[in-house]
């Protein structure tokens, strides 16, 4: 039992290194404003069109990041959460039946 623990603390360190190297991104106003983040929901850019960022009003600027990070942050989980089901599913596999407990077959 203690095995299939280690073994899964060293499945989700691997997920999570992983998703560190899996870009994702979030545009808004037509890809004038994107970020982009990792799957581990770390942004790691911001770009914005330099004709955009001279016309744009502060207010504006700022609704549109929050548009542009929110959709990287809501790709970011959606990959992170399938991944995590996957391995979870895979380990659930390893303890027999038990895996029927949280609904899976």
């Amino acid at each position: 039992m203690f095995d299939k623990l280690f073994e899964a603390q060293q499945k989700a360190k691997e997920i999570k290194d992983r998703l560190d190297h899996v870009s994702v991104s979030g545009e808004a106003e037509g890809g004038k404003i994107r970020v982009i983040a990792t799957a581990n929901k770390e942004i790691r850019e911001v770009k914005i069109n330099p004709e955009f960022l001279a016309e744009a009003d502060r207010e504006e600027l700022e609704e549109l990041l929050i548009v542009a990070i929110n959709k990287a942050i809501s790709q970011a989980e959606n990959i992170s959460q399938t991944e995590m089901q996957a391995a979870s599913q895979d380990l659930l596999g390893g303890f027999g039946g038990l895996g029927n407990l949280f609904g899976n077959k």
